[in-house]
């Protein structure tokens, strides 16, 4: 549960990273070598989670995205053992593939007792399939996880995601034990609770039409449409700032301040020249004098502005 002893925030992992797979038949396992933009999305997309979870949770959490990895199907099966655990498929959109959206039951019902105002507490005897509220509630999570996931895509491809029904038994699911998976975890933790982890399953067959952006370094650098780039130059262009100029500064003892009255004369001088202010920053320098009938102040000299601020 998110709020056990802790004991490592990372879980340990027995399989290799996709970026190391090796061995016979590893290259048909993982056509699309090192997936530096998908683990970037991965991180995006963790960000987003928080948002997802922390309602549910009713506390802050901190979320964070595992090292992605390339298995099999049946391998990633084996791993989950007889635990109980929720199996959501989410059909891709318009490819037509199923991603899989995988928690264990014991955050499950954790989540199903928050839900219904208890603290979070869980059977210690596990059932051995979920209730039609804690399908229901494995449901309204992958519906909000939908759209984070939209998102989080869109730099790379427009998919769209839609959960389907719950599936206690992974055998029932369409998948194949040799069907090749990427496999990304992401970690929920809250406070010096032990975490928690949500597996997101991408089938390697439904992604393969993306493989030259998926092994890219760089997920946001592509060109700016010029339109936004317009509007924004545009909306800077029209933000205001206020500008001042100060005539004078007269330091006078508080004896004298106790003691004014109305009509009262402070003397100030000041100098040809007076600074002119934009917020805490000097702009330059200039001259007091009068513009079509109003007070105005002509500049004769501009800061000279560097990386370290401006230097009148």
């Amino acid at each position: 549960m998110v709020n056990a002893e802790a004991t490592s925030e990372r879980r340990t992992r027995d399989r290799q990273p996709a970026a190391h797979a090796a061995g016979l038949g590893a290259a048909k396992l993982n056509p699309f070598g090192d997936l530096h933009t998908l683990q970037h999305l991965s991180a995006r997309l963790a960000r987003s989670l928080r948002g997802v979870f922390e309602p549910l949770l009713r506390r802050e959490v901190r979320a964070w995205a595992e090292p992605l990895v390339v298995q099999r199907f049946g391998d990633y099966r084996a791993e989950k053992g007889d635990l109980l655990t929720a199996w959501l498929p989410m059909v891709m959109s318009p490819q037509g593939a199923t991603a899989l959206c995988v928690l264990d039951g014991v955050f499950v019902l954790e989540l199903l007792d928050l839900y219904f105002g208890g603290t979070g507490a869980t059977p210690l005897l596990m059932p051995t399939e979920f209730s039609p509220a804690a399908e229901a509630l494995v449901s309204k999570v992958g519906q909000t996880i939908a759209a984070p996931l939209r998102t989080a895509w869109e730099p790379l491809a427009r998919i769209d995601f839609a959960p389907t029904r719950v599936e206690v038994n992974a055998a029932m699911l369409a998948a194949d034990p040799d069907d090749a998976m990427i496999v990304t975890r992401f970690g929920l933790a809250s406070g010096e609770g032990k975490p928690v982890f949500v597996d997101l399953l991408y089938p390697v067959t439904a992604l393969k039409p993306h493989a030259p952006t998926l092994t890219g370094k760089v997920l946001d650098k592509a060109e700016a449409d010029p339109a936004w780039r317009t509007s924004l130059t545009r909306a800077t262009m029209n933000v205001r700032f206020p500008i001042r100029s100060v005539l004078a500064e007269p330091v006078v003892p508080l004896s004298l301040l106790m003691n004014l009255k109305a009509g009262d004369v402070i003397p100030i001088s000041f100098g040809a020249e007076v600074p002119v202010m934009v917020g805490t920053d000097c702009l330059g320098r200039g001259t007091v004098g009068t513009s079509n009938g109003h007070a105005a102040v002509r500049l004769t000299s501009l800061a000279r502005f560097d990386d370290e601020g401006p230097d009148a």
